[in-house]
């Protein structure tokens, strides 16, 4: 990357016409995106409405909701300012959908699974996000990336979450055009959740996804099962991207 500028100013953010308003938020933890596979899946939106909390209205493009499985590495992962030692990596995999509260576009997660239980406990107990701890693979030849992830089975599982697959770029990484699909699908700085007092927010700074086209084979996926979501027969619309530099905000409540 030529210009890491946004990601190593806590307190400045790039806002792109997806985001109507600058968040508010200071930033106070740094980490690095690696190896990351974005696969996208219209769906109808009534079969994903009924997952969304009714504080939030669910976004859709050309009459389609999508949900997104995002497998990725997060390294270099600390508070702003800390020296590298005291920094942690971990796999983790995300699920999620698109919305907006009171007209602002963000991200909603259906689930965030882990590969490190510990953090893992920590912040489901500090934030009532949806997350879980999973055992995680990654591996690497420098081109191709292997991910495989595998929540522990309890006895109350009626379907686990499973999910692995194999990719690898096919070309130069490229910045989106406003108004593409491909921007409206990954250029979104915020996420939201739904709690008794209100909604939870926090924010993400970083320049412009640098994406490449992809070859990806997803040998299993059983993320939309385990979420309650129903599996999508359309093809997945993919991209990878191998890094990129980023900081967040703690997470606060906006009462509603």
């Amino acid at each position: 990357m030529t210009d890491n500028s946004e990601s190593t100013n806590p307190n400045r953010r790039q806002t792109g016409s997806t985001e109507r308003s600058m968040p508010k938020a200071t930033h106070v933890a740094t980490m690095t995106w690696r190896d990351g596979l974005f696969a996208h899946w219209p769906v109808d939106p009534d079969d994903v409405r009924p997952h969304v909390p009714d504080e939030l209205t669910l976004d859709t493009r050309d009459g389609q909701a999508w949900v997104s499985v995002l497998p990725f590495v997060l390294t270099d992962v600390g508070l702003w300012g800390t020296p590298p030692l005291t920094r942690t990596a971990f796999p983790e995999l995300n699920v999620r959908t698109y919305v907006r509260y009171r007209g602002d576009p963000g991200l909603f997660f259906f689930s965030i699974d882990l590969g490190n239980s510990l953090l893992a406990t920590l912040v489901a107990q500090t934030t009532r996000l949806p997350v879980t701890y999973a055992r995680m693979r990654v591996g690497t030849d420098g081109r191709e990336v292997a991910f495989s992830s595998r929540r522990r089975r309890s006895r109350t599982d009626t379907d686990v979450g499973r999910f692995s697959a194999t990719y690898r770029p096919t070309g130069e990484a490229t910045r989106t055009d406003e108004g593409s699909l491909e921007y409206w699908l990954t250029e979104r700085r915020r996420f939201y959740a739904s709690e008794a007092r209100g909604v939870l927010t926090a924010e993400i700074a970083h320049e412009q996804w640098p994406l490449q086209p992809v070859d990806a084979t997803i040998h299993e996926n059983t993320m939309f099962e385990a979420n309650g979501l129903p599996t999508p027969s359309a093809e997945p619309v993919c991209h990878f991207c191998r890094e990129l530099s980023m900081t967040g905000s703690i997470p606060r409540r906006l009462r509603n």
